[in-house]
């Protein structure tokens, strides 16, 4: 890779910025509306006068708005690097990079793409299947119809205990009536999905041999692990955000919590999932009982068993191999 550019992405517009030398004095920058990526392709060869696989792009996950640019890009022959936020805050910070502006932002990028491109383990974004990419777009339209079914249940239980008139709370439960009936339908066609998949289907046969795995967690397990790749069991629940977390102030000495960095979403199945496998998966039953003889505070527990549980499943995916007990 010779040349690197960074790209600011927000929901309207992409501001991309190309480093004409490696001590970034000379940039050229561009700004384009966010779904013209044919044009950011022709700009940047144009600007670069290089084929797409010398040239390396940096992008900070903004949501769901980088998708649309990274796919194209990688699928056009462009070298792909998906910046980590917080370590890309971290080296600005160490370069004195202090202005925050969109151009200032995709220099940072570039900045840093260069600078990582030089690891032996700098490691380029890789697209998922589209089968893998079909289902994670299904889970996340189930996760938002059940969100929408909490707030119609919520408004339901305030309607009716301030007296609203029959027909709001017809309204109310027409609207959950009719989530529920989608819900079914969804959930229904990712399994048939998973099913219709060899991989997909083969780690949830794995997923679901684990005590205190079901349904609901494995079809997020099953997604997960199809679109990221984790080298190991502590990656795999750092990115959860289940890795302990030290926090000092003042007198408050040696408290750990939780990181709770990455999806919300998933941790909170997972929650219900080590709740589950607390009380009928004898590993993570035996470590409860243990942390709790040793006096650890019950949310400490269900800390370790979330964890412990997210490292049977990455085991039993890492090698293809059903789940076995270890404690009898």
């Amino acid at each position: 890779m010779r040349e690197f550019i960074g790209v600011d992405v927000s929901k309207n517009k992409l501001d991309i910025l190309w480093l004409r030398d490696t001590k970034a004095k000379k940039v050229k920058s561009k700004c384009l509306p966010n779904k013209d990526f044919k044009a950011v392709a022709d700009w940047l060869l144009k600007q670069t006068d290089v084929s797409p696989d010398e040239i390396l792009v940096t992008v900070e996950p903004t949501g769901v708005y980088h998708e649309g640019l990274i796919y194209f890009l990688a699928d056009a022959g462009f070298n792909v690097f998906l910046a980590n936020p917080s370590k890309a805050k971290k080296h600005a910070e160490s370069m004195n990079i202090l202005q925050k502006t969109d151009k200032s932002d995709a220099r940072l990028l570039a900045i840093y793409g260069a600078s990582m491109s030089q690891y032996d383990d700098f490691t380029l974004w890789v697209p998922e299947s589209k089968s893998a990419r079909a289902l994670r777009a299904m889970l996340r339209r189930l996760d938002a119809l059940e969100k929408d079914k909490r707030r119609e249940q919520n408004r339901l239980e305030a309607a009716t205990i301030s007296g609203a008139s029959p027909r709001v709370l017809d309204s109310i439960s027409a609207m959950i009536k009719n989530l529920e009936d989608e819900i079914k339908r969804l959930t229904r066609d990712v399994d048939d999905h998973i099913s219709g998949d060899p991989h997909l289907r083969k780690n949830k046969q794995l997923l679901m041999s684990i005590k205190g795995v079901g349904d609901v967690i494995s079809r997020e397990l099953v997604s997960l692990f199809a679109v990221k790749k984790f080298k190991t069991a502590k990656h795999f629940s750092a990115y959860l955000g289940l890795i302990p977390k030290l926090q000092e102030s003042g007198n408050m000495k040696g408290h750990v919590r939780m990181s709770k960095t990455g999806p919300a979403r998933v941790r909170a199945k997972i929650y219900m999932a080590s709740v589950a496998a607390g009380t009928h998966n004898p590993d993570i039953k035996a470590q409860k009982e243990r942390l709790l003889a040793a006096g650890k505070a019950k949310m400490q527990a269900v800390g370790a068993a979330m964890r412990k549980l997210m490292q049977i499943c990455f085991g039993v995916i890492k090698h293809q191999q059903e789940y076995r007990p270890l404690a009898t």
